[in-house]
């Protein structure tokens, strides 16, 4: 069995990412500050997939600790989450971003050179295209000057690793991903928001459990269909997917460096959503128009060409599974 290591596996999509990677057959090691998840969820997971795994309570910043996994394990590839991610949260505080994003990938790329672990699937964004002119994007769609500093710390990040690849022996995935939504099917893990939400879907669901009073809608003036954003939401169990995927094409990749688009190619406004999840889940949400929010680009989705030939991967879920999967996981955590 192949070793993994999974940086922040388990955070929201890092936890999926290790129920895909063990029902792969992958031997899996995961290491978690717990910065915007909790222990339990390793047993969560576990739970699931039938399969035990090491859990090392750490933070990547720590390049001590890290040479220790790598001391105690051979990997052969790396899945590097650990990162914060909230664009809303990035705006009001860009230094928290800037020094915890960027250092502990430049820690993870460090460590991984000095024991020769070669492969690396990194999690990046569809916040690279900033506000793109021509959709769907495409990943030859050009790179703008991110909308929040959590956007921008995706750019550096995959510049970071460009530079690190030239001359080593080191090959990476840099997966842009678009909206992540949904939970497990089986209910037991999901998106775990410690305090207020700064995502859609948690809102959603946490007004529809009564734990928020009302969900507010950044926006209805948009040049939309309904004035609200638009955006490319992926079910977290198909991106889980695309992420094993990637591993293994990294075996067998002549590029040092290749980028996919990992989305559904097919754009859902706020709306849609909230429309959406009253309608498969028999409810009725409480949600007022507000003004629009810093940061927020007006309608992205992707081109998914490339992924679906390249790697065989195509989402198997639609947003009606989305907003089913995301309720289901809601009414587990009360």
């Amino acid at each position: 069995m192949k070793k993994i290591l999974v940086t922040g596996g388990l955070g929201y999509i890092g936890s999926h990412t290790v129920v895909e990677l063990q029902a792969a057959d992958y031997d899996v090691v995961v290491i978690d500050n717990l910065n915007n998840s909790k222990q339990s969820v390793k047993n969560r997971i576990e739970e699931i997939s039938g399969q035990s795994f090491e859990l090392c309570i750490g933070d990547v910043n720590d390049s001590e600790m890290l040479k220790s996994l790598f001391i105690k394990h051979a990997f052969e590839g790396v899945i590097h989450f650990a990162a914060h991610k909230a664009v809303g949260e990035s705006v009001e505080n860009p230094i928290l971003y800037y020094q915890n994003n960027i250092s502990g990938l430049i820690s993870v790329l460090s460590t991984m050179e000095k024991f020769k672990v070669s492969n690396l699937v990194f999690s990046s964004s569809c916040t690279v295209y900033g506000a793109a002119a021509d959709l769907p994007v495409t990943e030859n769609t050009v790179i703008q000057q991110a909308e929040s500093p959590y956007g921008t710390t995706k750019i550096l990040g995959e510049d970071i690793i460009n530079d690190f690849a030239k001359h080593k022996a080191f090959k990476s995935i840099l997966l842009r991903y678009f909206n992540p939504v949904g939970a497990h099917p089986s209910a037991k893990i999901g998106e775990l928001p410690l305090g207020i939400p700064n995502n859609l879907i948690p809102f959603v669901t946490q007004t529809a459990a009564g734990i928020r009073n009302e969900l507010t809608v950044f926006g209805d003036d948009y040049s939309t269909e309904d004035g609200t954003c638009v955006r490319d939401y992926i079910h977290v169990v198909d991106l889980a997917k695309a992420h094993v995927k990637a591993l293994s094409y990294c075996d067998e990749m002549h590029l040092k460096v290749d980028v996919f688009n990992v989305g559904t190619g097919k754009g859902n406004s706020v709306l849609e959503v909230i429309n959406t999840f009253e309608k498969v889940n028999g409810l009725k949400l409480n949600y007022r128009i507000g003004p629009r929010r810093g940061g927020d680009i007006e309608q992205i989705y992707a081109d998914t060409t490339k992924v679906n030939d390249l790697l065989g991967w195509s989402a198997q879920y639609g947003i009606a599974d989305m907003m089913k999967h995301a309720w289901a996981w809601q009414q587990e955590l009360e």
